[in-house]
């Protein structure tokens, strides 16, 4: 269960939005960015976010992170309503202090997965209850992803949110994050 926290108005470089807060008992506080009205609406436009300090503020190459949310952002900003719902679950869920060890063995030739297990770690942590509860909050009838995670898809699903589609994210390869991309795709079933 959440309760609304806060609400305010938050223009951005892609479009005006309302930011939202909320209190579910959890120490993490994550951000829920909308654009327009929707409440009880279909196939509503959502990205769910997972923070990469690295990436979405120091715009690190090693990932696409910082691309996906940009993208993302750029996206809802055009539509006449969506949601993006960023989760305080930095490194996949292990944090920021594992997930600059796990960087470290990947600089030794691991990759992101072998680091995370190496570190005696999952390879994804995440939980996205909390989307989940948002997305109630809102009655939302159905969602159509913003996601290359067929992970998030799944877990969507099982908890009774009705996914009407998936929406593509295209992010540019570079030579810092090829490897880490394949890895995605290989090994986490990502549809890049």
């Amino acid at each position: 269960m959440i309760t609304l926290a806060a609400k305010a108005k938050l223009p951005t470089l892609a479009g005006f939005f309302d930011i939202y807060t909320f209190n579910d008992g959890e120490p993490n506080e994550n951000a829920v960015i909308v654009k327009g009205d929707v409440t009880g609406k279909e196939n509503v436009p959502v990205r769910i976010h997972s923070e990469c300090l690295t990436g979405d503020v120091f715009g690190s190459k090693r990932c696409d992170c910082r691309d996906q949310l940009l993208k993302s952002l750029v996206y809802l900003g055009e539509q006449p309503y969506g949601m993006l719902i960023y989760l305080r679950q930095e490194g996949r869920g292990i944090g920021l202090v594992n997930k600059i060890k796990a960087y470290s063995l990947q600089e030794e030739g691991y990759d992101t997965v072998e680091a995370n297990l190496k570190l005696g770690l999952p390879a994804d942590q995440r939980d996205y209850t909390f989307a989940v509860d948002v997305i109630n909050y809102f009655r939302i009838k159905s969602v159509k992803l913003m996601t290359n995670n067929p992970e998030k898809i799944k877990f969507l699903e099982e908890n009774g949110i009705n996914v009407s589609g998936r929406i593509s994210i295209k992010s540019q390869t570079t030579e810092y994050n090829k490897f880490y991309l394949m890895t995605k795709k290989e090994k986490m079933g990502h549809q890049i």
